[in-house]
């Protein structure tokens, strides 16, 4: 994705009805399952620990999209670890 235009933001709702501001950051696919990486929008007194990286999965609900938290720790580390490989790589390309 260019950034040329700057970053990019979504607002998800959750269950509850509580709103978040996410950036994403970049996307993959593993065994055909779309992922989508986040940050967190950042407010000038948010505390550092509250800016991990937030993965979601994109799934079809009534022919709908939605973004969905994963199944299982398994998943979510094995993810973490290929989008922190590709992260890495990207910044490598750029220095």
């Amino acid at each position: 994705m260019s950034e040329d235009f700057g970053p990019n933001f979504i607002t998800l709702t959750d269950e509850d009805g509580n709103e978040f501001e996410l950036e994403y950051i970049d996307a993959l696919e593993l065994d055909g399952q779309p992922y989508m990486a986040f940050f967190p929008a950042v407010e000038e007194d948010a505390a550092e620990e509250d800016l991990g990286l937030v993965i979601l999965k994109s799934i079809m609900v009534d022919g709908e999209e939605q973004l969905s938290t994963l199944d299982s720790d398994e998943e979510l580390n094995r993810v973490y670890d290929l989008f922190m490989e590709q992260l890495l790589a990207d910044e490598e390309e750029n220095s």
